[in-house]
């Protein structure tokens, strides 16, 4: 604490002395004065106040930039799966689907899969899940793996966006995601294909195709051949949904056809009544 007021009270008589030697010598006011300046320069000096901490900056949020195989967020940083789920938990480079989303829908699996299965964007279902493929096409899609063989726990299931696309107030479904949607949130697949190193890539429908690739060919003249991402083998196929509003026996041939084909590529046994699946008797 400040020992001024120490130093006033004490100074307080020699005041009054020299007030009242106004009247008589001039020495002795000289003397009175001369006692308070040794009295006041004699105060220490008030202590400073400690400076005030520097306030943290904030944290900024996660916005993934540059090109598809090489994302700028923390280059030369060692990424594993749960480390880019992390951050791809603050991203908020679409502020529209940020502030719309429930649960950003990074991806489920094994992080060693030979078999990834990519698809466009999450639903009204996955959204609040906070996991791909968990409604009616997703439950299409299990069965699918599992007639290969596989199951959910032994191939990586992702999308091309994490969010959930926006919708207007009061309307229901899912809306299809918009070019520069998939083109901002690429880095995120992009470095997720990076991580695992799958053998075989599957592209569910023609928007996933077009998020990964930037292909924008109809998915008739896509699927059934392979397509190429960063030297892993793509293959094309419709989306489960397709599947569920067109049930026909060929329709579904078709995608089986292309799920033969994954498996005769990563040598995967196939027995006669695999290949017999979806025939016309």
């Amino acid at each position: 604490m400040s020992r001024l007021p120490e130093a006033a009270a004490a100074a307080l008589p020699l005041l009054r002395e020299m007030q009242a030697g106004l009247g008589r010598k001039p020495a002795a006011t000289r003397a009175a004065l001369s006692r308070l300046q040794a009295q006041t320069s004699a105060a220490p000096p008030a202590k400073k106040s400690p400076p005030a901490p520097p306030r943290p900056a904030p944290v900024a949020p996660v916005v993934p930039t540059g090109d598809a195989t090489t994302p700028a967020i923390l280059p030369d940083r060692t990424w594993t799966l749960e480390s880019l789920r992390e951050a791809a938990l603050r991203c908020a480079a679409c502020p529209h689907l940020a502030g719309t989303r429930r649960h950003v829908v990074f991806g489920v699996g094994n992080p060693h899969a030979e078999l990834m299965f990519v698809g466009e964007a999450p639903g009204a279902d996955e959204d609040a899940a906070g996991e791909p493929f968990v409604g009616k096409a997703g439950q299409l899609l299990t069965k699918i793996i599992q007639t290969m063989g596989f199951s959910r726990d032994t191939v990586y299931i992702a999308n091309v966006l994490k969010c959930r696309p926006d919708m207007p107030a009061g309307s229901t479904g899912n809306r299809k995601p918009r070019p520069e949607e998939m083109r901002t949130c690429l880095p995120w697949l992009a470095k997720q294909i990076e991580i695992i190193q799958p053998k075989v890539l599957v592209a569910l429908g023609a928007t996933a195709v077009e998020g990964l690739l930037g292909e924008t060919r109809p998915m008739n003249q896509l699927r059934g051949g392979w397509l190429d991402y960063e030297g892993i083998p793509v293959m094309a196929t419709y989306h489960p949904a397709y599947l569920l509003r067109n049930q026909s026996l060929s329709e579904k041939r078709k995608v089986w056809e292309d799920m033969l084909l994954v498996l005769d590529r990563l040598g995967a046994p196939i027995s006669e009544k695999q290949r017999g699946f979806f025939l016309k008797p």
